[in-house]
């Protein structure tokens, strides 16, 4: 089910009116059982990966903090794991496949691994009690690390890995090799709720954070459906005591909520979806394309991609609102960001951070020098890269955001001084910087939106020598309501960067937000002939 869907205006409705009429304990058990609709109405075989990495981080994390786990909260596991097994793998897949023997395959896949999973966790209570807490701590959060990560390697970047082996292996003249690979979907928003649990256990291990009694408040913030796809990755710190404390529920948090969803599908429906075909017309073709054509559609999908994401966060935030939970706040007006490393406190903050915090940091982050330093970067923005696709352009785009820290990390700190002494560099340098880097991140798009390597040469040879500059656009127009709101969006994003930086030289645009409102609901009206698209990191 997606948000810019008619699905999902049925769903929406239905769940709010019903989850204002629960107390606090029947609210977190029908949101649970709400989050696990809308992920089943996908494919409902892959709820067992989200019941497995649920029942696998809860025994972790009770282990990690008081190494041992009580019947009850075992059997709780377990009998979850083992009763998705039989209805999500065995009587969801008869009902899609109708095929009885891969039907009784996979119910016996199921049950055959949450037994497994039981004995596992029994195995690592019951370890040699020669061994010292902090030695178990680390098996406990090492299980629960090698479990997520094996699910997510399997699904995602094991074909990934065979086939790369397999190029390599035919260039070095073993041609004949054949290496064997899954036939297999990728679960939608696989990487996102991956990260999500495995931040928890970690947080656990590093003692921030005590684990979660109930099993199924836990299970609601691995599943919760409002940022369960393409988050933004909640830390348990904040969403747990969001879903264990008692909600109060009001009209303005109501109206606020309706907003920020009518501002997410906006920029999704009219923008993004709008723009989606001048991008693919572009990087979809094996014509010959122009140097400005690559750079209009490599501009439309810098907005593109922007307003597909940051719309989806948007419309998470303002349901969650609804509900009475608040998340975090994913993007910051990012194309308005200086340098690199205030661009990634701006986009997808969510993973960013996660990405500072249980990689960079560990790695060493700032400490040990300055090649340590770029080091550091470089292997986490690689890795940031790779989170995004099982694909060698994903590897280089990430690799290229290191580049970027690392480069303006050596630019000397007296060049800065000297570039912002006066009131007047500091104005126009503060402009002249961010379009400077503005053009660095379009460059990065390029990378991120090819479909292949040699078009990354051949596009990026076709900027440098500006060719064929003065021949007529091929690049389609857009339609008419992504060419109305794209001034709305540039008009409402300044206002907003005026208010943050608390400075107003365009003033009277504050007042011209309720225009700004009226006109998006206009475009929007007008982009309803557009058939609904899925958003872009649903992939990730």
């Amino acid at each position: 089910m997606i948000f810019n869907s008619i699905e999902f205006f049925i769903f929406l409705p239905i769940v709010y009116l019903i989850y204002c009429r629960l107390a606090h304990r029947p609210q977190n058990l029908f949101l649970l059982a709400a989050s696990y609709f809308f992920y089943g109405w996908w494919d409902i075989r892959f709820l067992y990966l989200i019941t497995l990495s649920t029942s696998v981080d809860y025994c972790c994390g009770i282990l990690i903090d008081k190494g041992k786990i009580s019947n009850r909260q075992l059997t709780s596991a377990v009998g979850y794991v083992l009763l998705s097994g039989i209805g999500f793998l065995g009587i969801g897949n008869y009902i899609l496949e109708h095929d009885l023997l891969q039907t009784l395959w996979m119910t016996a896949a199921g049950v055959g691994a949450s037994f497994g999973f039981f004995f596992l966790v029994l195995a690592l209570e019951r370890r040699e009690q020669g061994l010292s807490m902090e030695h178990k701590k680390k098996i406990y959060l090492a299980t629960s690390l090698i479990v997520n990560l094996g699910i997510l390697g399997a699904f995602k970047y094991f074909n990934f890995f065979v086939d790369s082996a397999q190029t390599l292996l035919g260039g070095l003249g073993f041609a004949d090799v054949s290496l064997v690979t899954l036939n297999v979907l990728l679960p939608v928003g696989i990487s996102f709720y991956t990260f999500q649990t495995m931040s928890y256990s970690i947080d656990v291990y590093r003692g921030k954070l005590k684990p979660c009694e109930g099993y199924l408040d836990f299970a609601l913030y691995v599943s919760y459906f409002p940022q369960l796809v393409a988050g933004p990755i909640e830390r348990a710190s904040h969403l747990l005591p969001e879903i264990l404390s008692p909600r109060k529920l009001n009209m303005q948090q109501t109206i606020d909520g309706i907003c920020l969803i009518g501002y997410g599908l906006f920029k999704k429906v009219v923008i993004a979806d709008g723009l989606a075909g001048a991008v693919d017309a572009v990087y979809g073709t094996s014509g010959v394309v122009t140097s400005a054509d690559i750079a209009i559609a490599t501009l439309f999908f810098a907005l593109q991609i922007y307003c597909d994401f940051s719309g989806y966060t948007d419309i998470a935030r303002g349901v969650s609102k609804m509900l009475g939970i608040e998340l975090m706040l994913n993007f910051r007006l990012p194309y308005f960001s200086r340098s690199p490393s205030e661009f990634w406190q701006r986009w997808h903050i969510s993973l960013s951070s996660w990405l500072r915090d249980y990689l960079y940091i560990p790695l060493g982050g700032n400490r040990g020098g300055s090649f340590a330093t770029y080091k550091n970067l470089m292997t986490t923005m690689i890795l940031g890269g790779l989170w995004h696709g099982a694909a060698w352009n994903f590897v280089l785009w990430g690799g290229y955001h290191g580049l970027l820290l690392c480069v303006y990390r050596a630019v000397p700190e007296s060049f800065h001084a000297w570039w912002l002494r006066s009131r007047f560099r500091e104005y126009f340098g503060f402009w002249i910087s961010m379009a400077l880097f503005f053009v660095f991140t379009l460059y990065g798009w390029l990378l991120f939106r090819a479909v292949s390597f040699e078009q990354i040469a051949t596009f990026t040879g076709a900027l440098l020598h500006l060719k064929g500059l003065g021949d007529p656009l091929t690049v389609p127009m857009p339609p008419f309501s992504a060419l109305l709101g794209l001034p709305i969006l540039v008009g409402y994003e300044l206002v907003s960067f005026a208010a943050e930086r608390g400075r107003y030289p365009l003033a009277p645009l504050r007042f011209l937000k309720p225009l700004l409102h009226g006109l998006m609901l206009f475009a929007f009206v007008a982009s309803l002939s557009t058939p609904p698209a899925q958003f872009i990191y649903f992939q990730f």
